[in-house]
């Protein structure tokens, strides 16, 4: 067996958590002691792409990981005020995550500021096993279907269906023309 390495860093918006991510965390965590999980945009909420707010995406990664019996002690959770500046981006990550020795993404644009910022940090591209979208399960609570649910964990599910996310997904979509937020 390898060696296990310190610490893994996994960025992403988790707009909702999903069986992909939930995938992902548990390959990182094979190769890792612990995971830092960095929930990004996390100002941004109660619009259509992004319609919890990071208070809730901390506390459904939190009560999902635990409910998949998860040790708490080897993950932290961290929310992170999105830049509109990605040649600063690295940097203000760093900011505000531990120390971690690897960087797991299948984003480019993740992938392309690491490698623009000369980051020390290995870089370890995202195999999906699990093809999931959270753009997908966000338009099927759109459309008021329960077909979202198969591409959650089930606790997901249930903190999303509690909150009633779907039923806020639609009053967002319902009142964007009459808000400024677009």
């Amino acid at each position: 067996m390898k060696p296990l390495h310190k610490t893994g860093l996994f960025v992403g918006r988790f707009q909702p958590f999903h069986l992909g991510h939930l995938d992902i965390i548990k390959k990182i965590l094979k190769q890792n002691k612990h995971v830092i999980l960095a929930i990004g945009s996390a100002e941004r909420n109660y619009v259509p792409e992004n319609p919890l707010t990071a208070g809730e995406r901390v506390l459904i990664i939190d009560e999902t990981l635990k409910a998949e019996k998860i040790n708490p002690a080897k993950y932290t959770i961290i929310p992170i005020r999105n830049i509109d500046n990605y040649a600063l981006w690295v940097d203000h990550m760093n900011l505000y995550v531990p120390p971690y020795d690897r960087i797991y993404t299948g984003s480019p644009i993740v992938k392309a500021c690491y490698e623009g910022a000369q980051s020390k940090h290995k870089l370890v591209k995202i195999k999906r096993k699990r093809p999931v979208s959270a753009t997908e399960i966000r338009n099927s609570m759109l459309q008021g279907t329960k077909d979202w649910q198969k591409l959650v964990p089930p606790r997901t599910a249930e903190l999303l269906e509690k909150m009633k996310i779907p039923r806020r997904l639609r009053h967002i979509q319902e009142t964007m023309s009459d808000t400024k937020y677009k």
